[in-house]
């Protein structure tokens, strides 16, 4: 049997989803900037595609850029507004957990002589509202937050912090960092307070190399690629329509039914945490409790097993997880998230992150608690030795 319990790094596609993606490739396969029928058939992709963004999120259809993905939509979002209006000031803000797609694009803004607030969180990986609103300030230009942290599933007080935005500085920008929630929650920007919103089709269903950045058209934002003035000139590239008739198709199947979805995926999370909490000694579930945080991610803490030998110890009984963010897992690193929220040092690198989608089943749960069950006493022997 296989588990594969890694869907907050990708997801599969649907069949849907591919179904779509053929077609566009083999119909309407024209340039969209060419003038001819079959640059128009392939325009007409990218226009129902943006007419069902736009109401899906209730903005208009010229707010929606299409992007490469999550990172180019972080990076086009916190680049190009803090550049854009950096007359008005050079301060920034984020929080100590946010993705590497954002934490290095504050980075590079730092190396051009803008300033960062880096605010903390608390142990369940809540953003201090305290701190937030005492850190805005008159040349705060820009806050970025991601709304539901890839690792371990907390789950940020959006309309609060947009609350406090207006009411400390209404000239401050709000970016949401919305990767891992879209497609899980209702999300509606101007209801919220939210200018800007970064969105990626891997992490719901669709093809990876997709993305979707709302900007709300009052934003003063610049380009960071250059070309053709496709999409207004924020985002030059011919675009890319069979990957954007996947992204529209993906988050279509998603948001049909999502109440009931949601509620599926969080029995299934309540059904694995019980399982650890009663099945499998010395562990640790990091983040807020089950209902609180987001229906689809779990991270626990082993303790007396290194999170890589765990992690390939399950892979060889068909059960893929991870050892946190897949952007960055490739460079053994420890994790500035569970750092933030106070993870003892002895168990920041023996940490799993179990990841759920609409397509996981009870079967794959009991499957990997399971094995954790027959595979921890053996490793935690090895280590000892």
């Amino acid at each position: 049997m296989e588990a594969y319990l890694d869907n907050s790094a990708t997801t599969r596609c649907l069949e849907r989803v591919t179904d779509a993606m053929v077609r566009v490739m083999r119909e309407n396969y024209g340039n969209p900037s060419s003038l001819h029928k079959k640059g128009i058939e392939a325009e007409h992709e990218i226009k129902e595609a943006k007419a069902f963004f736009a109401e899906n999120l209730k903005v208009s259809e010229k707010e929606i850029f299409f992007t490469s993905g999550g990172t180019e939509s972080n990076n086009l979002a916190l680049i190009g507004t803090a550049m854009a209006n950096q007359r008005a000031g050079k301060h920034l803000i984020t929080t100590a957990i946010e993705h590497p797609s954002v934490i290095n694009a504050m980075k590079h803004l730092e190396e051009q002589g803008f300033s960062v607030t880096y605010l903390p969180v608390d142990q369940e990986g809540i953003v201090s509202l305290e701190a937030l609103e005492g850190a805005v300030r008159e040349e705060t230009i820009l806050l970025s937050v991601m709304y539901v942290n890839n690792e371990i599933g907390s789950v940020q007080p959006i309309e609060e912090i947009g609350r406090i935005l207006r009411e400390k500085n209404p000239k401050t920008l709000f970016h949401v960092d919305a990767i891992q929630a879209y497609g899980k929650y209702r999300i509606f920007p101007k209801r919220m307070g939210i200018d800007l919103l970064s969105v990626s089709g891997h992490k719901l269903h669709g093809p990876k190399g997709t993305g979707i950045l709302y900007v709300n058209e009052k934003v003063k934002i610049r380009p960071i690629l250059f070309g053709g003035e496709q999409q207004k000139g924020l985002r030059s590239g011919t675009e890319n329509v069979p990957g954007i008739a996947g992204i529209r198709e993906a988050a279509a199947a998603c948001y049909e039914n999502l109440e009931e979805k949601t509620e599926r995926l969080y029995r299934l999370k309540e059904r694995f945490t019980e399982g650890v909490k009663e099945r499998l000694s010395d562990t640790v579930i990091n983040g807020m409790p089950e209902r609180d945080g987001a229906p689809h991610i779990v991270s626990v803490s082993f303790a007396g097993v290194r999170s890589e030998v765990l992690l390939h110890a399950l892979e060889e009984k068909g059960i893929y997880v991870s050892a946190g963010s897949a952007c960055s897992s490739n460079k053994p690193s420890v994790s500035q998230t569970l750092k933030a929220i106070g993870v003892k040092k002895e168990l920041l690198g023996s940490t799993l992150r179990f990841s759920f989608s609409f397509e996981t089943t009870e079967d794959e749960i009991a499957y990997c608690i399971q094995e954790l069950e027959k595979l921890l006493p053996v490793l935690r022997r090895y280590v000892r030795r």
